[in-house]
């Protein structure tokens, strides 16, 4: 089970990890991926996670269908235009044997009106949401939708780029653009609470530039974490979607002054990406890494045995320990989070498989706290406790390590924020100049100054491959700004700088 080092070629190494890991395989089903058992319970906690999240902002579970009538999407011509080339159909309704007892799609069962199967869904919630609003007091609704998404894919990638992956997707209706505004800036805060405190990673979250936003959106905010290969990754967004969506359904409703008006939205997401990203930020090349506060299991404990007596001993000698484990929970500084995570542990007393064998399967899966316990051990009350963010390994007595594991746990889950921030921090450069731009995108992220033209943009992009990925918001730029600024490739005048970076 060898690595490729990043150093060496880290798009192998990615795939190494999701090979031997046994995270994920690609499907029969061209473009599509199977996600496995391990990597599906981080999916689950990452989806419980949110949900409380969000249903501490107010928000309410629902679904909408699979299927969206193609004229949904027709009323739609930007929307269309991004997603139309990525659409699956569906025209027929019914299979049947021919004469030579092949199955075929039977030619009379053709659908009066082609239905496309989910590639975003606000179209059809718009629908929905027209029946549901005639007054101001209708608003806000507020809803979040766990659901699967298709978007044909010429190149796939798992967890970054698949035919059908999964998502939460909420979407809210408002009565004003102040409410969608704050709304839409308020769950972009929601993101950096979750990408902060559970994902351990310090990502940039200001506003996409204009030409970038989602298609048809007012404002597109984003969260941009920097991989460890110092590119971009466009890991979850929030848009205000104003009336663009409303009017094309005639969502209408009377507001606070008897008046006929449209409904304002909002809408943003996170999807399996969020697997992509957790492994590109924070893995190393001695396998997995994932934060404690998204773990399936938190402790592994190892009894090295050689009959079954001794196995029941340590088994024994552990109860202490293992009580204390089951009760103990993480507590996580969160704003919009309030629970608290309980611990999980797994006793791996596999007599078929050596010591050695049982580490390394462990620093795979990347369970954060190993305890291995020897028989000699239990003479002097001793357990070991290995830490696998630092690889720090240590002998201490039973009755400490029932007080240490879940502070060991907290350190871990910060160590790793610290050291996602600290790259972040320590590669992002500003220039002055074309030059130098283009020979720092190499290892950085880099702030520059451009003139505000979608060509100037769209023409370093062709010559750079890099991208704007987020402007500042206004209080970052205030300090800045003299009027003296000019663009790094036209020499226009240019207002501030914006973020640019190589992205995936």
């Amino acid at each position: 089970m060898a690595i490729t080092p990043r150093s060496q070629d880290y798009s192998q190494w990615y795939n190494d990890i999701v090979q031997n890991a046994d995270l994920a395989e690609n499907s029969s089903v061209r473009w599509c991926m199977v996600i496995k058992p391990y990597w599906f319970g981080i999916w689950e906690n990452i989806q419980n996670i949110l949900d409380t999240m969000f249903k501490n902002t107010g928000h309410k579970n629902a679904y909408f269908p699979l299927f969206i009538p193609k004229s949904f999407l027709s009323k739609e011509a930007d929307h269309v235009e991004h997603f139309a080339k990525e659409c699956a159909i569906v025209t027929h309704y019914r299979l049947k044997l021919d004469e030579n007892k092949k199955l075929i799609v039977d030619p009379e069962a053709k659908l009066e009106e082609e239905l496309i199967v989910r590639p975003t869904s606000e179209t059809i919630i718009r629908d929905s949401y027209k029946r549901r609003v005639n007054s101001y007091r209708d608003l806000p609704i507020l809803i979040n939708q766990r659901a699967n998404i298709v978007r044909r894919e010429m190149r796939t990638r798992i967890f970054l780029r698949t035919a059908e992956f999964l998502r939460q997707e909420w979407h809210t209706a408002h009565a004003t653009y102040e409410e969608a505004e704050a709304e839409t800036k308020k769950m972009h805060k929601v993101y950096n609470d979750f990408a902060t405190n559970f994902l351990a990673i310090s990502p940039v979250l200001w506003p996409k530039p204009e030409h970038d936003k989602f298609a048809g959106a007012l404002r597109t905010y984003a969260v941009e974490p920097m991989m460890q290969d110092f590119k971009a990754l466009q890991a979850g967004t929030s848009h205000n979607l104003g009336q663009n969506f409303w009017r094309v359904f005639d969502v209408k409703f009377t507001n606070d002054k008897n008046e006929l008006d449209y409904v304002r939205g909002t809408s943003r997401w996170v999807s399996t990406r969020l697997i992509w990203w957790l492994i590109m930020s924070h893995s190393d090349d001695k396998w997995l890494v994932i934060p404690p506060a998204l773990a399936p299991v938190h402790v592994i404990i190892i009894p090295i045995f050689k009959t079954p007596e001794e196995l029941e001993q340590i088994k024994t000698y552990l109860k202490p320990l293992t009580k204390s484990i089951s009760k103990w929970k993480l507590k996580i500084k969160s704003v919009y989070f309030k629970d608290t995570i309980r611990l999980t542990y797994q006793i791996d007393d596999d007599d078929q498989k050596s010591m050695w064998r049982k580490f390394n399967q462990r620093e795979l899966k990347w369970v954060p706290i190993r305890i291995a316990v020897w028989p000699r051990d239990m003479a002097d009350w001793n357990v070991e406790i290995y830490r696998r963010d630092t690889g720090e390994k240590e002998v201490v007595k039973l009755e400490d390590a029932i007080n240490k594991i879940a502070p060991l746990l907290h350190r871990i889950q910060n160590n790793l924020f610290e050291k996602n921030k600290s790259m972040r921090q320590d590669h992002t450069y500003y220039v002055d100049n074309y030059d130098e731009f283009k020979e720092k995108l190499k290892t950085w992220f880099v702030m520059a100054h451009r003139d505000w033209t979608t060509e100037t943009a769209l023409k370093i992009q062709d010559e750079t491959k890099a991208t704007i990925r987020c402007l500042p918001f206004k209080e970052f730029i205030k300090k800045e700004y003299t009027g003296k600024w000019k663009c790094i490739i036209t020499w226009r005048p240019s207002k501030w700088r914006v973020l640019f970076a190589k992205a995936y």
